[in-house]
């Protein structure tokens, strides 16, 4: 039972943080947030190449009905609206995949729940994503291939019935690439092409696959050129503006961020604490503070800021990094000075400044 709570406590958390910044939910986020089901392995299955995820899932279908059971209990407490969306395959016959073999699950598995309240316009946009059709993928070869059906070869192959095919073969061998870069340009032509691809290409260091453009029909590319053009000035105008409201964001941000550490750890110091927030929530750095649960000033993660301060600043870790110490070990050898200063800052009475060394 204790086992049973604390997975749903998982479950429940998780939905939380999806809805808050999603306002839509569903349990093949949750079993992904959770960690049961890997990005990747989700990916692999909406190409075609695994009849359902079953196989992908950590934890076996036990625990799933258990983590099914408690995310319906929750949606019902939050009396969030349910609606059944069918999951459809990233390929060119757009077939319907199914998470599971069991039906009951399978209709679990095809619901989303959405926030109440929602505007109008705000309930479109979470329709319109709930119901978005994955897009075709091309992949850039990293290693040899020949086409499965011409037995011909190149730079980009399509997958289709979990077999590399040349572009010619499945109808695409048309379209143009348009490179990553210009977000309105890729917008504009993509909605324009009646056919359109993203190109993936393995990233063997960061073991993930990196997104280089799109292929795409020469007329779409060439309208959407003459549309950028049209209204270069007016986009200028409109960047600068969303670069102000963005800072004027991030410097509310930054400021909550330093009150809720200051909230939790009343001894840090303040310009200690706005140094962590700064550091924290700078955009685009993919630390902590910028993840969901930071926005959210969650409680832990706020300290996992603080924490990852006082380790760079007040103990040897980083010596110890460079003279060639595990990282696991270094930072076990450090631990109890972090806890030292945690205790410390946590006593609002003393306020005792941390030793820089």
């Amino acid at each position: 039972m204790k086992g049973e709570a604390k997975l749903e406590q998982r479950v429940i958390s998780t939905a939380e943080r999806l809805l808050a910044g999603r306002k839509s939910v569903s349990a093949l986020e949750v079993l992904t947030g959770i960690g049961w089901l890997s990005d990747r392995d989700v990916d692999a299955w909406r190409l075609g190449r695994a009849p359902d995820l079953s196989g992908a899932l950590a934890v076996g279908p036990e625990k799933v009905a258990l983590a099914l059971q408690a995310l319906q209990r929750w949606a019902a407490e939050q009396r969030l609206e349910a609606g059944e969306v069918p999951h459809i395959g990233a390929s060119r016959t757009r077939e319907e995949l199914r998470v599971t073999a069991d039906d009951e699950a399978e209709r679990v598995f095809r619901t989303h729940w959405t926030m109440p309240g929602l505007s109008e316009a705000r309930r479109a946009q979470v329709t319109a994503r709930q119901a978005k059709v994955p897009d075709l993928v091309v992949v850039s070869a990293v290693e040899d291939w020949v086409c499965a059906q011409c037995g011909d070869t190149g730079e980009l192959l399509f997958l289709e019935n979990d077999a590399p095919h040349c572009l010619d073969c499945v109808d695409m061998g048309h379209l143009i690439f348009l490179g990553a870069g210009d977000a309105t340009l890729t917008r504009r032509a993509k909605k324009a092409s009646g056919l359109s691809a993203v190109v993936m290409r393995f990233n063997r260091s960061r073991k993930r696959y990196d997104r280089l453009g799109i292929l795409l029909e020469q007329g779409a590319l060439d309208q959407a050129e003459e549309s950028c053009l049209a209204d270069e000035d007016l986009r200028q105008r409109r960047r600068v503006r969303d670069g102000e409201r963005r800072a004027a964001q991030d410097v509310g941000f930054i400021a909550r961020f330093q009150e809720e550490i200051r909230r939790l750890f009343p001894g840090c110091p303040a310009e200690r604490a706005e140094e962590i927030a700064q550091h924290a929530g700078t955009r685009g750095s993919g630390r902590v503070g910028r993840s969901a649960a930071g926005q959210a000033l969650d409680e832990r993660a706020v300290t996992l800021a603080v924490i990852a301060s006082i380790r760079h600043l007040d103990t040897d870790y980083d010596e110890l990094l460079m003279s060639g110490v595990p990282r696991q070990d270094a930072r076990d050898r450090i631990a109890a000075v972090i806890d030292q200063v945690l205790d410390r800052w946590r006593d609002s009475g003393r306020g005792t400044p941390a030793p820089t060394r």
